[in-house]
């Protein structure tokens, strides 16, 4: 059992030199592209990161632009609409003012025809007044003169009262 758990010297050379072969073998062929590939991989990473929080920081800035852009959008709006009920109130105002001078000037009008209206209805009126009292007077004047002796009754009577006596 001894020879089992103590090696041989030259066993331990040989192998001693394997080691090594396999470890510079190793070394050469495959920690050395590993190696390699694990810092490569962890530049990549870091870049990664470092690219995260550069866009990380470019969608803050443009988060920040786009609420700046929207709050000037709104305002605008805003300026618009109140623009547009200015107007609108404006023109409602000069339509109401148009339409009041409109009815006073339709009015007055009104009123000049109706007095017109009447006093050519009066007129009229008087002219027919006038011509019916003619007509009464010449029917009278014809019944009161349709004798001889009242003609000349009244003829006297007019002389008699005439100032040129």
């Amino acid at each position: 059992m001894e020879a089992l758990l103590t090696p041989a010297f030259g066993t331990v050379v040989w192998s001693t030199i394997a080691f090594l072969v396999v470890l510079f073998l190793l070394r050469k062929m495959a920690w050395g592209p590993i190696l390699q590939a694990l810092k490569e991989r962890e530049e990549s990473i870091a870049t990664a990161l470092n690219e995260a929080d550069k866009a990380r920081s470019e969608m803050t800035a443009l988060q920040a632009d786009n609420d700046r852009l929207l709050q000037e959008a709104r305002a605008e709006r805003d300026a618009m609409l109140r623009e547009a009920r200015d107007l609108a109130d404006k023109v409602v105002a000069e339509a109401k003012t148009k339409a009041k001078d409109e009815a006073a000037r339709e009015a007055e009008n009104a009123r000049q025809a109706i007095a017109t209206e009447r006093k050519a209805a009066v007129a009229e009126l008087k002219a027919e007044v006038a011509k019916l009292s003619v007509a009464i007077a010449e029917q009278l004047v014809r019944t009161e003169l349709a004798a001889n002796d009242k003609q000349e009754a009244l003829v006297q009577k007019l002389i008699e009262e005439s100032p040129l006596n």
